[in-house]
Parts: C-alpha cells; sequence; structure tokens
C-alpha cells in the first residue's frame, strides 16, 4: 500500500495510469485487509457435539492465523484463534491469498518497470539487476576451522591473528574432546582411541560414594559435568543400551 501510495502521488497528472493505481489499490486492500465478512470470500463455522463449543471465522481471518501463526510463528493470538478450525481449513484459506499476493506483486514490478521506461519513474537500474535470490542452494567454500576452550577470547577481525588458546581443526584433531552429555557427539568420527567407555548401569551404581553420591573426578571421567544435570544417569543408561544394542563397545559421547 506505501507502494502505491507513492506512485499515486507520482502518477497524478497521468489519468490513466491514476486509474490503475486507484483500481489496484482498492484490490489491494480488499484483499488484504477486507472490512467485512463478505469481502473475505467465505467464512466457517464449526461447533463441538459434546461440549456445545461453537466457533466462526471467516477466510482472511483463517488465512492470516496461517501465515503469521503456522508459519511465520509470529503471532499466537491469531494461531489460538483458528486453533479450532484445524490445519487444513487454515491453509485452505491462506492458499488463493498468497497466490494472489505473488501474482499482483509481480503485476505491480510490471507496472513500475514500464513507468521507469517511460521516464515518469527515476529509479536506478540497480534495483531491477540486485540478486536477491540464490539459483543453487548447494555449494562448497573451502575454509579453515579453529576450536577453543569455552570463555575463549575470539579474534576481533576476519584477518587478524587467532588469539592464544585457538588450534586448527584437523584430521589429526581428537574429536572426543567435542562431546556433551546431553546434546552428544558434536562431531563424529568413525573410532576414537581415546573414547571413554561408557559405564553401565551396574557400574554407576556400584561408583556410589558411601554417602550415596558420586565422586566429581568420576562423573568427569563420564563426560557428566559439575554439578551434574538432571537426568544424568538416564542419559547414560540409554546411550549404553543403544550402543550394546548396536553391537559396538559403548562409548562414551
Amino acid at each position: 500500500m506505501k507502494a502505491l501510495s507513492a506512485l499515486g502521488y507520482i502518477c497524478r497528472a497521468a489519468p490513466q495510469e491514476a486509474e490503475w493505481i486507484r483500481a489496484a489499490r482498492t484490490e489491494w486492500r480488499t484483499q488484504v485487509s477486507p472490512s467485512t465478512r463478505d469481502e473475505s470470500g467465505y467464512w466457517v463455522m464449526v461447533a463441538d457435539a459434546s461440549t456445545g463449543e461453537e466457533h466462526d471465522l471467516d477466510a482472511h481471518r483463517l488465512a492470516m492465523a496461517w501465515i503469521y501463526g503456522d508459519v511465520v510463528h509470529h503471532d499466537p493470538e491469531r494461531r489460538q484463534e483458528g486453533d479450532a478450525f484445524g490445519l487444513r481449513d487454515r491453509f485452505r484459506a491462506a492458499v488463493p491469498l498468497v497466490a494472489w499476493a505473488m501474482v499482483a506483486t509481480i503485476e505491480l514490478l510490471n507496472f513500475i518497470r514500464v513507468l521507469n521506461e517511460a521516464g515518469m519513474l527515476q529509479l536506478r537500474q540497480e534495483v531491477f539487476g540486485e540478486q536477491v535470490a540464490l539459483k543453487s542452494t548447494v555449494w562448497e567454500e573451502p575454509a579453515e576451522m579453529y576450536y577453543a576452550p569455552v570463555g575463549a577470547q575470539p579474534p576481533s577481525l576476519a584477518n587478524s591473528p587467532m588469539p592464544e588458546g585457538w588450534l586448527p581443526l584437523s584430521k589429526t584433531t581428537d574429536l572426543s574432546i567435542f562431546r556433551h552429555l546431553i546434546a552428544g557427539q558434536l562431531l563424529h568420527a568413525e573410532r576414537s582411541p581415546s573414547m571413554t567407555q561408557l559405564p553401565s548401569p551396574e557400574e554407576i551404581e556400584a561408583a556410589r560414594t558411601p554417602a550415596g553420591g558420586w565422586k566429581r573426578d568420576q562423573l568427569a571421567a563420564w563426560g557428566v559435568p559439575w554439578p551434574p544435570p538432571k537426568g544424568w544417569k538416564d542419559e547414560l543408561a540409554e546411550r549404553w543400551e543403544a550402543a550394546r544394542q548396536d553391537g559396538a563397545p559403548p562409548p562414551l559421547i
């Protein structure tokens, strides 16, 4: 609507172009922000026979619930408003609105191109040729990777020397250092000789102290941070069982 308002001002002295812009503004306003339920095209009414709860929503509000609730996850109130109608009704209402907006935007772009070629607009040519979409979504780029302990000072610039504590990641790097109790192995290798064996549930229980807890160094050997997070025993037991079923030695990942 802002683009059409600007075009309307620029073309105020050109009757034919001004008429097209007025018609386009009316159509955009009706499609994007209908003032009545009839303008939205149709509406849906549902009722729950067991509770007697009823809901009534027009197609435009259903479409907005899908766009801003299901897709963008920006407006939980819109999403909640359309929840009773289900995903299919929300999607079905959004499809014609999104398709119309795409076609109407292309039409508006073509109109702007005509105005620019006729000299009624003075737009830089770069705005028509600037790349805004990737032709391919698959690519490879050579890169050097470095790692450092948590809290290490990062480099200040892209071409500045790596600060103290940063090491290059190479084929000889022991990948077992990239592990987290909950997230698992962050970088995988087929086999790493330094990876500690996972304890079985029996071994975990056998390692209890007389007071009923576990020593800090023992937990560290199992890859458990201190203080141990909630559910750490179950996590180790699940990983031990999964490795056992795979027939492989259960490494600590």
